[in-house]
């Protein structure tokens, strides 16, 4: 099944419960494989500089070394 194309489930006929229904469809879903995509789509980002890694780089050790003298000093 294509990526690009609409997954669409018909009633089999008046008598089937709602609840099969979306199991069906949730197995299409689920055989599709476009949940994955869509998830790794909303956890896209962009990539971060250098001098950004190295700026959050730096603060991040500095927290680090503000957290260990404070735990040397009893504070925490």
């Amino acid at each position: 099944m294509s990526l690009s194309m609409a997954i669409k489930v018909t009633r089999k006929d008046q008598g089937e419960a709602n609840e099969n229904i979306i199991r069906r469809f949730n197995r299409k879903v689920l055989q599709s494989g476009m949940m994955p995509l869509k998830k790794s789509q909303l956890r896209f980002s962009k990539p971060i500089s250098k001098r950004e890694r190295r700026i959050r780089a730096i603060i991040r050790e500095a927290r680090k070394a503000e957290k260990t003298e404070r735990i040397k000093l009893g504070l925490r």
